[in-house]
Formats: structure tokens, C-alpha cells, sequence
């Protein structure tokens, strides 16, 4: 009896395991500093939060569909350059940066979707590649210097990323209706079953009927809308952007992906979950920083949390936390 307990705690803790973390750690922190739990601070945090979340919404569908994306912080660095570059141009303003901007930035997450979804790429060695590509098309567009935008007084850009909307701000709002439409989009319509039967088996699929190139291909260009998304926002809240402002970026991705439950192996993951994944981010960076730890420390936190999630991950599959055959 005691084994049969033991054996059900472990498969809660490998199911949930990361959320009943979240929990101890948000208890903890509230303790140690009351200013954690404040309201002003949640809503700063999820604030913070939203370039990253809504990146993350967008690389689901990615690794629901069984692939990865590396380059999402790169391309934002560009989605977010070339915006601002476009507004300062006479011949475009905002009302065409924004729209020629997402044409752009699709069409490069189209690119990647013909690689992947068509040729049968790897994933890995393909986005991995694009990371280095798009970092380099980036500076050759901007020739190396940073985006500002000169009189930021006289343009209506900066409300996609200052604005509020009934007291709530407008990047929170943009997060949780892009996160409501793909969560009906990968539930609800048959093109969500066909990205989770494809990155279950997609060999499967094929014969099933499924076009698994097309439906990858979709997955990818989901994507690069999403960070795109992001790259407005990100450009509408500081006026500017440098070169590399998305630098690093995929890995905390692909953390708050993973944390939300999504496998690598593909096949599994929603939406929401991820929303809570990247929470659990978010919180933990700023439970840090209240505490007096260095921002570097966000980094090796978000390593760890990582080395966890694909342990979970692992452990999820098999049924135990640890097994003793290799």
C-alpha cells in the first residue's frame, strides 16, 4: 500500500510537480517581502511578462506539432527594428510600418515552414541556423545602429505598448486575446486535432490523410505572426529597439513552453498552460529581484527551471520521477 502511494505521489508530482513549486515559491516570497503580492506589482509583472507570452503562444503550436523553434528572439530583434525603421520613413509612417513590417516577418516564418514542413528538415539545425541568418539580416538593415524614433510626442505608435484600456494595459490585453483565439484554434477546429495528431505520430498522420507538411508549415507561420505581435509591442514600449533586444529570448521560450506542459516529443501542450508557464517565469524573475539578487541570477534560475521542465517532461512519459535502468 505504502509503494501504491508513493508511485501516485510521484505521478502528481511529475504531472504537477512544477505548479506545486510555483505555489511554495509564491508563498515564500510573499513572506519574505509583502511588496510580491502587491496588485500593482502582479500587474506589473504580467506586463513584463507579455513579449515573452506572447512569443510562447506561438512557439506552442511549434512544439505541439512536434518541432522546435531557436530563431523567435532573433526575429523579433528584426520585427522590431525594421517597424521602427519603416515609421521613420516619410513614405510609410505607422499605418504602413505595421502592416509591411508583419508581411515580412510571416515571410520568413513561411521560409522556415518550407524548410521544415516540405523539405523535412531538421527543425533544430534549421531555426538554430535562421537564428544566426536573421541576426545578420537585422544589421545589415539597420547598418548596425540602434532604432529610436525621433519625436515620439506626435505618433499614436506607443499605445500597443504604453496604452491602457480600461485600467488594464494594452500589452495585457493584446497577450490574453491572442491567447483566447489560438486556445479555440488548437482546441476547437480541425486544424488544432491535425497539429497534435502530426506531432504525436506523424508518420501516423500521413497515412491518415493529414498534409503534415502543410500543417507544419501553418505551425511555423502562427509563429512568426506571434512575434511579430511581439516585436510591435516591444518597439511600441521603448520607442526604439537595439539590434540584439530579443537576444537570447528563445530559451525562455522554449522554458515557459515546456513548463506550461507541452513535450518535446510533441503531441501534447494548450494554450493556457503555456499562459501559466510563462506566469511562473515572470514571477520568479521578480521574486528574485525583490529579494536583492543580481539580474544575472535570472539566468541560471531559468537553466535550472529548464533541466526540471524536461525532466517532468521525461518522468510524465514513464510514470515515475526516476527510473533505475539508464
Amino acid at each position: 500500500m505504502a509503494e501504491k502511494n508513493l508511485d501516485a505521489v510521484g505521478r502528481f508530482l511529475a504531472r504537477q510537480g512544477i505548479l506545486v513549486a510555483f505555489v511554495l515559491f509564491m508563498v515564500g516570497f510573499s513572506l519574505w517581502n509583502p511588496r510580491f503580492i502587491d496588485i500593482d506589482n502582479v500587474f506589473g509583472v504580467i506586463r513584463s511578462s507579455a513579449i515573452l507570452g506572447v512569443m510562447a503562444l506561438g512557439v506552442t503550436f511549434v512544439v505541439i506539432g512536434g518541432n522546435l523553434d531557436l530563431s523567435v528572439g532573433s526575429l523579433m530583434s528584426f520585427s522590431a527594428i525594421v517597424v521602427l525603421d519603416l515609421h521613420e520613413n516619410p513614405a510609410f509612417g505607422p499605418f504602413l510600418a505595421i502592416p509591411v513590417m508583419f508581411a515580412m516577418t510571416m515571410a520568413i516564418g513561411a521560409l522556415i515552414g518550407f524548410l521544415v514542413g516540405y523539405l523535412r528538415l531538421n527543425s533544430l539545425i534549421v531555426t538554430l541556423g535562421m537564428l544566426s541568418a536573421i541576426h545578420g539580416l537585422t544589421l545589415t538593415w539597420s547598418g548596425g545602429q540602434n532604432m529610436d524614433i525621433a519625436n515620439q510626442d506626435a505618433t499614436w505608435f506607443g499605445v500597443f505598448g504604453r496604452g491602457t484600456a480600461l485600467g488594464i494595459p494594452i500589452p495585457v490585453l493584446i497577450f490574453g486575446l491572442l491567447a483566447a483565439v489560438l486556445a479555440i484554434l488548437l482546441a476547437k477546429t480541425p486544424f488544432g486535432r491535425k497539429v497534435y495528431a502530426v506531432g504525436g505520430n506523424g508518420t501516423a498522420a500521413t497515412f491518415s490523410g493529414i498534409p503534415r507538411a502543410r500543417v507544419v508549415f501553418f505551425t511555423y507561420l502562427i509563429s512568426s505572426f506571434c512575434v511579430a505581435t511581439a516585436g510591435l509591442i516591444q518597439a511600441s514600449r521603448t520607442m526604439g529597439a537595439q539590434n540584439t533586444v530579443g537576444q537570447g529570448m528563445e530559451l525562455e521560450v522554449l522554458a515557459a513552453v515546456i513548463l506550461g506542459g507541452a513535450s518535446l516529443l510533441g503531441g501534447s501542450g494548450t494554450v493556457f498552460k503555456t499562459v501559466i508557464g510563462v506566469l511562473i517565469l515572470g514571477f520568479i524573475q521578480n521574486g528574485l529581484l525583490l529579494a536583492g539578487l543580481q539580474f544575472y541570477v535570472q539566468f541560471v534560475v531559468t537553466w535550472v527551471i529548464i533541466i526540471l521542465a524536461v525532466w517532468l517532461d521525461i518522468a510524465t512519459k514513464r510514470g515515475k520521477l526516476w527510473s533505475a535502468i539508464a
